[in-house]
């Protein structure tokens, strides 16, 4: 786990603010918002998981840690569904989950409210974010865990079929302390936010195409889409 500037959460909450999303300020209650990176490439734990709160003294505190939004390859090829793979859609879920056990084994962040899945029904190890049908439901089991139980995990593999999977064991314990915390001040319910940069970049190239416009397009327009596609849309939290 990484400790996260006060000017890294600043910009997050400013993304919220832009979408218009619910942020926590009471003290100690958190904000769990997942980013999800620019890429269709599957069984990586290239993804990140922003969590922060507001302190005793009303000043943002917060942290971040690697983790999946994405399924791995294994249940992209074998899904649990004959429709296809869940894959989260971007957005926020208001009081989604709560802790309870992940798989009857160890305490986690499990889904109890509705989400909106993509289904992902290929059958080959490359996500497919574009031709899925959308479902929403409460019982898909998009759940927030670990994956092994010590250590660092490499690759995806089978730890999930569409769950936000935490790849280090101790930023997982340390994430859900923090939960603890939280619901033992607040209640068992917590809200989960999925950025998707992909999406992001998107409406990025739409609106630069629409603002370059004619000659500009094809020569400028084209270098100044993918310098802005490239970039992440929030800024890489460092430690203090």
């Amino acid at each position: 786990m990484n400790p996260a500037p006060r000017k890294n959460i600043r910009a997050v909450i400013a993304l919220l603010k832009r979408k218009g999303y619910k942020i926590n300020e009471r003290p100690n209650e958190l904000n769990i918002v997942g980013v999800r990176k620019d890429t269709t490439i599957p069984n990586q734990f290239d993804d990140r998981m922003y969590v922060f709160w507001k302190d005793d003294k009303n000043k943002w505190e917060g942290k971040f840690y690697t983790i999946t939004t994405d399924p791995g390859t294994y249940w992209l090829d074998n899904p649990m569904m004959p429709q296809g793979t869940a894959i989260l859609k971007e957005g926020q879920y208001v009081d989604s989950h709560k802790i309870r056990l992940h798989d009857g084994r160890y305490e986690a962040l499990g889904q109890e409210g509705p989400v909106t899945v993509i289904r992902d029904y290929d059958r080959d190890a490359v996500l497919d974010f574009n031709n899925g049908r959308e479902e929403t439901g409460s019982r898909f089991g998009i759940n927030i865990h670990r994956a092994k139980k010590s250590g660092t995990t490499q690759t995806i593999d089978k730890y999930s079929a569409g769950c936000q999977v935490f790849s280090n064991a101790d930023d997982f314990e340390d994430f859900m302390k923090l939960a603890r915390k939280d619901r033992d001040l607040y209640g068992n319910k917590f809200t989960y936010t999925l950025i998707d940069e992909r999406a992001y970049n998107r409406t990025l190239k739409r609106r630069t195409l629409y603002v370059v416009g004619g000659v500009l397009i094809t020569v400028a327009g084209w270098s100044l889409v993918r310098a802005m596609s490239d970039k992440s849309i929030l800024p890489k939290f460092t430690k203090n």
